[in-house]
């Protein structure tokens, strides 16, 4: 049985998924890269083989599902970059580790801040393509897009972790508005 977690260092957490002020999707892109590294972070306990564990119903074992999480995220990117040279794609076959994974997911993290203070337009036209055929999309609903993604393949992994009796860890919004002290509770004195 694992022990319960403890907080990544609050400097570092603060630092690379605190949401880009005044954007409307701040909370939601920093939450999402947040989540990600703090599962990343607690399945670093796991052995190489509840690693490799694999749901039903899911995407793939916990380690495969975490490449995916953070490979598509970086790809999501491409759709939004301006930079002249955009972050390299990750191979997801390339046997990441969790330590890796981490580190790509703190390079996410910088190049949404980027995006997201450049104030993008959401109606924008995004266009992907192949030779046969053309998918367009709003740039507000690929956004919306790759944090859905996100949620869904943690909380798959999440399923793998409780098939295995290993509680996971809390990672939703109000986890992490407490932990980057987004949220506050207050405590009112009863009426009489």
């Amino acid at each position: 049985m694992l022990e319960p977690m403890t907080t990544m260092g609050d400097a570092r957490m603060k630092a690379t998924f605190t949401p880009v002020a005044g954007s409307m999707q701040g909370d939601a892109v920093a939450h999402h890269l947040w989540a990600t590294d703090r599962l990343l972070e607690f399945c670093e306990r796991l052995t190489d083989e509840q690693l490799r564990q694999h749901a039903a119903g899911t995407y793939g074992s916990i380690i495969d599902t975490l490449r995916h999480v953070v490979g598509s995220d970086r790809w999501y990117l491409t759709f939004f970059s301006t930079s002249a040279s955009p972050l390299p794609a990750i191979d997801e076959s390339n046997g990441a580790t969790l330590a890796q994974l981490r580190t790509e997911t703190e390079r996410n993290a910088a190049a949404w801040t980027e995006v997201l203070a450049g104030d993008p337009d959401p109606e924008r036209d995004v266009a992907e393509m192949d030779p046969r055929w053309e998918f367009h999309v709003p740039l507000g609903f690929r956004l919306a897009q790759a944090t859905h993604h996100g949620t869904d393949h943690r909380s798959q992994v999440c399923t793998a972790l409780s098939t295995l009796g290993i509680e996971p860890p809390e990672i939703d919004v109000w986890a992490y508005g407490d932990a980057i002290g987004r949220t506050r509770f207050v405590e009112l004195a009863a009426s009489s």
